[in-house]
């Protein structure tokens, strides 16, 4: 047996031993030893692998995956392993268990002007929990590799620094590359078992201080549901935060506290919140205690204002009158909004955010407005439009729109469920190759809606849109997308809205295969039409507080 191809299967068996049970590879050549091993291990039934032709979307897909547990990406060398980067930086600041497995050439290959050959140690930087270099071996050539798999895992679930993330393996491979025999691996090998360490002690809070809660990205797996509940505070409950359908969830939150926010004291932080500039705001007043709550080795407190950092805490006794009253004048903020919502209304982003959300099942929710769309109406407690026992997530790592289509992909393959993927029209550009899959591979049951107002609308409502003159060229950026020819050369299905009623009919059908639902609203008037919802928003939530 050739070294190449023992290091590879005993690197295969390795990964399947720490419980990696999905492997997305991008076919090349120097990582042919791995491709051969893997193929083999699915036919096996040691593992399911998933081939893509593009290395960005093959990592994406991974980084979906990775969402539901760990997954690993295989390159070959070159610009193949610099294509990774963008999903495991987002790996990185969402702490999900990547890992970069980057064939390379033998060390004597290295620096001499070798066809596809460039530095990869270390290509992934301080991203990465774990890197390690695997150099191509003649004699023992499999020593070390278990033990190397064994630490690359543990660092990227965190399951002894509680700080879980990208790992990086780069495996060097000397020719020949190609088996001389094929392999039967038999039985599955033995699981390996590393244990965690416990939580710390929960701090105790007093009842008394006028007290919100932020729920930011991931906030439910730091304090769930029932646990938040028990509080009894108000909730500023981001999309993705898991906390939307809490009684005390405030729907508009962000509105919200732009009428009431003033009056706080105190604030418990829970996940990772990225999305509001009141939240922003707010977090960094000297004059407000910030109790930023964690499970991990890492925090969010991006102003540098937390007094408090701990694993949870406890709340003693039941909310008593002004505590109930400062929780009731939120409720009632957040009824005049609903009202203002409920009211007809042009379609809008926000419409279209609610009637997918409220579509149920998975929804993975790309950056820019589709997120901020749905955080206008994804939290009204029992009420909220994302459904008992859905799931709402989105890329908030480092909020870029690249990749989405293809995360959504990976959620789908990872859980066996469909999902439904709401971004713009720039998003969906950004990775419309994602909607790609290979007559030979599973098909993933996949919906995009793409809302399509031609261009980047966020930057419409921030300072950017005041300039009219230079907006379009520099911030705006149409396209003209066809999304219609767009979906069909990647052979999805493409279906268009032309209202509210009509889309919800869309989406009560059930999603199978691949599929492109696109709305089209008016770019030129996007800054207008936010700046008059906000407005009516704030109006009626002071109009309910009288």
């Amino acid at each position: 047996m050739t070294a190449a191809t023992a290091r590879a299967r005993a690197l295969v068996t390795a990964l399947v031993a720490h419980g990696v049970a999905d492997v997305v590879l991008a076919p090349g050549s120097r990582s042919a030893p791995l491709a051969y091993a893997l193929h083999a291990a699915e036919r096996a039934g040691w593992l399911r692998l998933h081939v893509r032709v593009d290395e960005r979307s093959a990592a994406f897909l991974a980084l979906g995956i990775a969402r539901v547990r760990p997954a690993a990406v295989v390159t070959t060398s070159g610009t193949a392993a610099a294509n990774l980067h963008p999903a495991m930086l987002e790996a990185s600041h969402s702490g999900l268990p990547l890992l970069a497995i980057t064939a390379d050439r033998p060390h004597e290959l290295r620096g001499v002007g070798a066809n596809q050959t460039t530095d990869q140690t270390r290509l992934f930087g301080g991203a990465v929990r774990f890197f390690a270099e695997l150099p191509a071996a003649d004699d023992a050539p499999v020593r070390g590799i278990s033990s190397t798999i064994t630490r690359a895992v543990t660092a990227a679930t965190g399951a002894r620094t509680r700080a879980p993330g990208p790992a990086h393996l780069n495996v060097a491979f000397r020719d020949p590359l190609v088996p001389a025999e094929g392999w039967s691996p038999g039985a599955p090998p033995e699981p390996v078992q590393v244990s965690t360490p416990g939580a710390g002690t929960p701090v105790d809070l007093a009842r008394g201080p006028r007290t919100v809660v932020v729920a930011g990205d991931g906030a439910a797996h730091v304090a769930g549901p029932e646990v938040v509940g028990a509080w009894a505070w108000p909730v500023l409950a981001e999309p993705s935060s898991g906390l939307t359908r809490l009684p005390t969830a405030i729907l508009a939150g962000r509105v919200v506290l732009d009428v009431l926010g003033e009056e706080i004291e105190r604030v418990v932080v829970l996940g990772r919140p990225t999305l509001s500039r009141p939240v922003s705001r707010l977090l960094a007043r000297d004059d407000v205690e910030v109790v930023v709550l964690t499970r991990g080795a890492d925090w969010t407190d991006v102003a540098g204002t937390a007094g408090t950092i701990a694993d949870a805490i406890t709340v003693t006794g039941r909310p008593q009158g002004p505590e109930q009253q400062w929780a009731a004048r939120w409720s009632e903020a957040a009824r005049g909004v609903a009202d203002a919502l409920g009211r007809p209304r042009p379609l809008d982003g926000p419409a279209v955010a609610g009637a997918v959300l409220g579509a149920g099942g998975t929804v993975l929710l790309g950056a820019s407005m589709a997120v901020r769309d749905a955080d206008l109406v994804c939290a009204s407690g029992p009420d909220s439009p994302a459904a008992a026992g859905s799931l709402v997530v989105a890329n908030r790592g480092l909020a870029g729109i690249d990749g989405t289509v293809s995360t959504g992909a990976g959620i789908a393959l990872a859980t066996g469920r469909s999902v439904r993927v709401l971004v713009g029209d720039l998003t969906f550009q950004h990775d419309v190759g994602g909607l790609a899959c290979g007559p030979l591979e599973r098909e993933p049951d996949l919906q995009v809606i793409v809302v399509n107002d031609d261009g980047g609308s966020i930057f419409a409502t921030l300072e950017h849109g005041e300039r009219a003159e230079t907006f379009d060229r520099i911030f705006g950026t149409p396209q003209g997308l066809d999304v219609a020819a767009l979906a069909a050369g990647f052979g999805a299905s493409h279906q268009q809205a032309d209202d509210l009623a009509h889309l919800r009919e869309i989406l009560a059908a059930p999603v199978t295969g691949r599929s492109v639902v696109e709305v089209r609203l008016d770019g030129a008037t996007a800054r207008e039409r936010h700046q008059q919802l906000t407005e009516r928003l704030r109006t009626a939530a002071r109009s309910a507080l009288g």
